[in-house]
């Protein structure tokens, strides 16, 4: 249990400081990654709490990673989308989405949310062991096992469905890798089976990014001119992605 619980907090304790320095990075405006960059560290804390889920030290810091999220996760959609009509020259449909960017910045460093989401991660080492000491985190070890074994029998189930639901499997497949990277020793994950979820994460993000940008097409005429290199595009990733799954459920089996 120590040295579970250790290391639980120093992955927290890591992902803090990453965490603090996006929000840095963000507010001076240093790169284009910042965002990116946040939100990769926000999934990472959600893959380790996800199979201590039901303890309410583990609950309080989802819920608080889950809301800083959901309020980055449309700015993350705006920055592709920016940089598509960009890398096809569309620069007079950036210059607007490029103001509003901006200000959604602005807007997700000034939330209640982010200033909620560091109070909590000061205060959960000291959470996780006020737990330990008072017996809530008894048979911790066994409790994340059948959580995580649950996850990858949920993918399993998923690619081997005659039909797949591409959105189902794109969060399922984040979600086990985020847990196989978080805790490697109990998932076991072969280098191959991770370079797979890897790729099959990667191929489907494509495709949903395509998906995206036609349904605001059909909300936006000026996005229209757009539409056929995106169906292409999705076409393509939708070929790309099948192939990736089923190397990934051969690797599984």
């Amino acid at each position: 249990m120590a040295n579970l619980l250790d290391d639980l907090i120093a992955q927290v304790l890591r992902l803090d400081i990453r965490l603090h320095a996006c929000v840095a990075r963000l507010g001076a405006r240093t790169d284009g990654a910042a965002l990116s960059d946040l939100r990769v560290a926000l999934q990472r804390l959600r893959g380790l709490m996800r199979p201590l889920r039901g303890l309410p030290v583990a609950d309080v810091l989802d819920e608080a990673v889950t809301a800083v999220g959901s309020l980055s996760g449309p700015l993350r959609d705006q920055e592709l989308l920016l940089a598509e009509l960009e890398q096809q020259g569309l620069f007079h449909l950036a210059k607007a989405r490029r103001n509003a960017l901006e200000a959604g910045y602005a807007q997700l460093l000034q939330a209640p949310g982010m200033d909620r989401l560091f109070l909590v991660l000061d205060a959960w080492p000291r959470l996780m062991r006020v737990s330990e000491r008072e017996g809530v985190l008894a048979r911790l070890h066994k409790r994340m096992e059948r959580r995580l074994a649950r996850d990858w029998r949920s993918l399993c189930r998923s690619l081997k469905a005659s039909s797949h639901d591409r959105d189902r499997l794109r969060q399922l497949i984040e979600r086990v890798r985020q847990e196989v990277e978080a805790y490697p020793a109990m998932c076991q994950a072969s280098p191959r089976t991770l370079r797979l979820l890897i790729g099959a994460q990667v191929a489907l993000g494509v495709w949903h990014d395509r998906t995206q940008w036609l349904r605001r097409a059909e909300q936006e005429a000026e996005l229209r001119p757009q539409v056929r290199a995106w169906q292409v595009a999705l076409h393509a990733a939708e070929v790309r992605s099948d192939r990736v799954l089923d190397k990934l459920l051969a690797s599984l089996r």
